[in-house]
């Protein structure tokens, strides 16, 4: 896992310009939301790059690249960029209502969605 603060690129009294990524293609681009307390995630993509960016709130991002690994745990807020690489397991817990978009790089897209999902164990969930 990657957490990069983005920055603001330019500010007036008409409101800011960000720049969330740069120089990265995707193939999808998903808006989620969280109720507080909400879990997400918990699994893992063979195929596919994620880059997920806060937009408002705040949440725990788990990760972890195996089961003979540490998890790594980190809290995000709104203006983050977090970077999965494949095949490093994620998971969220909002710690207030949230919302993010999901962009990746892999079949993540419509239909195929589900084809580079592959879902944790209980025994193996980060949350």
């Amino acid at each position: 896992m990657k957490i990069i603060k983005t920055k603001i690129n330019f500010k007036d009294d008409r409101g800011i310009i960000r720049d969330i990524m740069s120089h990265t293609f995707v193939d999808a681009m998903t808006y989620i939301t969280f109720t507080e307390n909400a879990i997400r995630g918990n699994h893992y993509h063979k195929k596919t790059m994620q880059y997920d960016y806060i937009i408002s709130g705040k949440l725990i991002c788990r990760t972890r690249e195996d089961e003979n690994k540490e998890i790594e745990e980190v809290v995000v807020e709104a203006g983050d960029l977090i970077i999965h690489q494949y095949p490093f397991w994620h998971a969220y817990k909002a710690l207030e209502d949230s919302v993010m978009i999901s962009s990746t790089n892999g079949p993540r897209q419509g239909d195929q969605y589900e084809d580079d999902t592959f879902r944790l164990t209980d025994e193996q969930k980060l949350f």
